[in-house]
């Protein structure tokens, strides 16, 4: 009985390996995460891009389809049976109703996948038949993705940086007060704990409403069923003299591993790190519009989470044992249709230059990397305005705040990233010589012609980047 449990194991395993490489030779996977900060629209780039595949008359800059091999495209069950489905029919009626809104933010992990019924391109046309390769797209929150810099950061090294960064930010003054007050060498006040992580978790929603990007840890924001427990009862302190067995400092140190070990951990292992290509989405716009310390602040973060990403090229073998590594990284700064397309090219010099850091550790380690202005779902229209005799590249939508029709010129970007660069490093409290506008538009009353997708600027070049090879 011994001999034949080990026996039926083996062939199983067999069965396992022999269907992973059959799956990968004959219907190959991608798998594209989508992260980014909150407010950079992910919900809607994974619902204006699903929509323009599966309807693909706005998307010529994708090869696949400007050469006409795409036969077919169409939406799959997802293979984790364990995860939530991406709602893209509820979010895509949100987008399309009566009067569209914006779809609510993501707040779990979630996962779709594609179908691509494609015919082969180049000399493998004439004698192989059409191929079947499955995208699955796995969307979570940007909160969840700042905690993956917390991973190689002790207790004490997290509460020196965060109490040293917040120390001048308004939104902050009453819990750094509390914090600097509070004797960390005491024995632990479960009562007293439970008061600074609260006032730690309102210090985080404030920030996070003024547009700061470095909001961690990430379930703070989010707890779902975690709300309460240990695990998010916890506070960056100053570090006593002595930190003795049954101290508050120590038992917010254990809480604070116990976060890394139970909540960051196994989202790093069990999604994150089996991703093969990767779109941030960043809301360059909205940190202009706050000021040169959020822009600063957007800099600084995403070249320390980008750190976490396991870049570069797999080799065949590491791919079919399962070990991915992200090939493609994508930074796409949003909301592009809220300026004039005169203005797109210094949006994504400025995108660039911001990542420039980053950039450059993720394509030393070979990782192809890209950067581009984008809008998911395109809600302005262009206009030009008159004011004192010049004629001024603006754009007209529906107001998020009142429904009511409005054109906006946000004023010019700077040809050279380094005037929105050398404020932002020196820590100026203010543009100097520029004021950068920014309004809230609800999505346009759309009418969608058959074969067409939801209107975008340039999802199908983001398309082409991310998965046009594999097509």
């Amino acid at each position: 009985m011994a001999g034949f449990g080990i026996t039926d194991g083996l062939a199983r395993g067999i069965e396992g390996v022999q269907a992973s490489v059959s799956g990968l030779l004959f219907e190959p996977v991608l798998r594209i995460g989508v992260t980014g900060l909150s407010r950079a629209g992910k919900t809607v780039f994974i619902t204006g891009l699903i929509a323009n595949l599966l309807h693909r008359g706005r998307m010529p800059q994708l090869s696949a389809e400007r050469e006409g091999r795409i036969e077919l495209v169409h939406l799959q069950p997802q293979p984790d049976m364990t995860l939530p489905r991406f709602d893209f029919e509820g979010h895509l009626a949100a987008l399309t109703g009566e009067v569209p809104r914006w779809p609510d933010s993501t707040r779990a992990i979630s996962e779709l996948r594609l179908s691509f019924r494609v015919k082969p391109a180049g000399f493998l046309a004439g004698w192989r038949g059409p191929q079947v390769i499955h995208l699955d797209i796995v969307d979570y929150p940007g909160e969840w993705l700042l905690d993956l810099s917390l991973m190689e950061k002790s207790y004490a090294e997290w509460s020196e940086e965060t109490l040293s960064r917040i120390n001048s930010r308004s939104q902050a003054v009453d819990f750094v007060a509390e914090a600097r007050a509070v004797d960390g060498a005491r024995k632990l006040d479960e009562a007293e704990a439970q008061v600074l992580a609260q006032a730690f978790t309102g210090y985080l929603h404030a920030a996070r409403e003024a547009g700061f990007a470095d909001c961690t840890p990430g379930r703070f924001l989010l707890p779902g069923d975690l709300a309460g427990s240990p695990v998010l009862t916890f506070a960056p302190l100053p570090q006593p003299a002595t930190t003795a067995r049954g101290s508050l400092w120590r038992e917010m140190e254990r809480r604070y591993e116990a976060y890394k070990s139970k909540v960051v951990t196994p989202f790093f292992r069990d999604h994150f790190a089996k991703l093969d290509r990767q779109v941030v989405l960043m809301d360059v716009l909205g940190a202009l519009h706050q000021g040169p310390q959020a822009v600063a602040d957007l800099r600084r973060v995403m070249a320390e989470v980008l750190g976490a990403f396991r870049v570069g090229r797999a080799s065949w073998l590491t791919s079919l044992l399962g070990a991915h590594r992200v090939e493609k990284i994508l930074f796409a700064a949003t909301k592009a249709d809220h300026l004039h397309h005169e203005q797109h090219p210094q949006l994504t010099a400025i995108t660039e230059a911001l990542l420039a850091e980053a950039k450059s550790r993720a394509a030393y380690a070979g990782a192809e990397v890209a950067a581009m202005s984008i809008a998911s779902v395109r809600a302005t229209v262009e206009e030009r305005v008159e004011r004192e005799g010049e004629s001024l590249p603006a754009v007209r939508g529906r107001l998020l705040a009142s429904g009511k029709q409005a054109v906006m010129y946000p004023g010019a970007l700077p040809h050279d990233p380094l005037r929105v660069l050398n404020p932002a490093r020196e820590g100026a409290a203010q543009w100097l010589d520029a004021d950068f506008a920014l309004m809230g538009f609800a999505p346009a009353r759309m009418g969608l012609a058959p074969g067409q997708g939801l209107p975008h600027i340039r999802l199908d070049r983001a398309a082409e980047f991310l998965f046009g090879d594999r097509l």
